[in-house]
């Protein structure tokens, strides 16, 4: 929940710190997404930040839904990426790497995952 939190604390941040006006947040954790409701899910060493946040997306077109992890295989794969990028590392432009995978989420494209039984 702590890492959770702190992710998308950060993303409003930067897009604060940009001045961008329009935010979409995915989260694979449905309590983040609670969290914009109930202030009281958050752990008390983070709930100051928080109300921070909460204030600043309040001046923003801002949206935040749950996906699961796989179903947004973009965000899955951006994760990944980031994992293994230097510390506070930020894109201003969509990674070559997962460029594909963006342009299908943006068409709204569904996401299939095949299992053999």
């Amino acid at each position: 929940m702590h890492a959770e939190l702190s992710g998308a604390m950060r993303a409003i941040e930067i897009a604060n710190s940009h001045q961008w006006s329009n935010l979409g947040l995915d989260a694979d954790s449905e309590l983040v997404i609670k969290a914009f409701k109930n202030v009281s899910l958050v752990p008390w060493k983070l709930r100051n930040r928080w109300l921070n946040c909460v204030q600043l997306i309040s001046r923003l077109n801002f949206l935040a839904t749950h996906v699961f992890r796989k179903g947004n295989e973009c965000a899955d794969s951006l994760a990944s990426l980031g994992f293994n990028a230097s510390p506070c590392t930020i894109w201003m432009n969509i990674p070559d790497s997962i460029r594909p995978l963006y342009v299908k989420n943006k068409l709204g494209l569904p996401n299939f995952r095949f299992k053999n039984f």
